[in-house]
């Protein structure tokens, strides 16, 4: 990962703004900047260069992962020792603090500890805008976390039938993912089966998976820092016929979302092409999540697909596209593939089979 060149062009969006400085607080943009992966720090990034912050505990670590950065090993509290840094610039008038991520408590403090010359402004993702757009270290990442977590789904067909816990299904699929060297998974493994699958965010339960209903499987691996998210879903017994026109339906309306994916489109656009769909099919009022998120060093990132969302499209941008129906007390489908932009529409990234399959 280029993290000098992230740096640098931060510093030249900086450059155009009212900032003389941000303090960069949240973890995952810390990390995206300079490589850290710990749990406590602050990067600085001004016009002369960056310096980041951490405690004792992370004296080798920060030493060893930070690029581009002076580090700095706090004797004091992190924060104390970043506001030191900010008080002794020349010139520097407003600093940028990263508005979503900072507490009240850690604005108060930062006010107290800095001279009232220096004033502190809430900048609004500014990281989170450059993340949007991954670079081609970051898109081989995520096709491996990509490929690693599709595997998960051959282990969960595996071990998937009637009388089965949806617990024992998600803890198959995570030993699997960990064997395969994932970090970790990228959330809590979804087996939501029966009524339940009804729950958009069902995590798995010990409830024992019962045959006449669907099962929802979506799940995700963390490798080398960045997430991948898949959902699928299968109907477990004898197939009703309802169950497939739905299922169909939904399928649909992926592929038409998918479709709709290219450069200079808006994320409302994608999002409208799979409601469009459902609608058609007299579903649209079972459908009722967004279509879509970013993933990345998060499993939620920006852009978001939804309705009314103006965010334009971009090569490097990845995403997800996972229209759902959802019917409370009797069943639910979802379909979720990951997607890079390129510059003439989408590559799927995602190689699992997506037909109806029953178990």
């Amino acid at each position: 990962m280029n993290y000098r060149l992230r740096q640098q062009n931060l510093r030249d969006h900086l450059a155009t703004t009212q900032f003389d400085a941000l303090l960069v607080s949240h973890l995952p943009n810390i990390r995206y900047l300079c490589g850290f992966t710990g749990s406590s720090g602050l990067l600085l990034v001004e016009e002369s260069g960056s310096v980041f912050f951490t405690d004792v505990r992370y004296d080798t670590q920060a030493h060893a992962e930070v690029k581009g950065a002076k580090v700095v090993i706090a004797r004091q509290a992190v924060l104390s020792a970043a506001a030191d840094r900010i008080a002794a610039l020349r010139g520097k008038r407003v600093i940028a603090i990263e508005a979503d991520h900072v507490t009240v408590s850690d604005r108060k403090r930062l006010d107290d500890l800095l001279p009232t010359h220096l004033r502190l402004k809430n900048a609004s993702s500014l990281v989170e805008r450059a993340r949007m757009v991954k670079d081609e270290d970051e898109l081989a990442v995520i096709r491996s976390a990509v490929n690693l977590g599709a595997k998960l789904f051959d282990r969960a067909l595996a071990v998937m039938r009637p009388g089965v816990k949806e617990s024992d299904v998600a803890a198959e699929m995570e030993y699997a993912a960990r064997r395969a060297g994932a970090e970790e998974m990228s959330f809590s493994t979804i087996i939501a089966s029966g009524e339940r699958s009804a729950l958009p965010h069902g995590r798995a339960s010990d409830k024992p998976i019962k045959p006449g209903g669907f099962a929802v499987c979506d799940f995700g691996v963390i490798l080398h820092g960045y997430c991948s998210d898949q959902t699928r879903t299968v109907w477990v017994g004898s197939v009703s016929e309802d169950a497939r026109v739905g299922y169909e339906a939904v399928l649909e309306a992926q592929l038409a979302a998918i479709a709709a994916v290219r450069p200079g489109v808006s994320a409302g656009e994608v999002d409208g092409a799979a409601r469009k769909v459902l609608r058609k099919r007299g579903l649209g009022r079972y459908f009722t999540h967004s279509t879509g998120h970013g993933v990345g060093l998060e499993i939620h990132e920006a852009p978001r697909l939804a309705a009314g969302q103006k965010t334009v499209l971009q090569p490097g941008m990845v995403i997800t596209i996972e229209p759902g129906v959802y019917f409370p007390g009797k069943w639910g489908v979802r379909i979720e593939d990951m997607v890079t932009v390129t510059a003439r529409g989408c590559d799927v990234l995602t190689p699992t089979r997506k037909d109806f399959l029953a178990i």
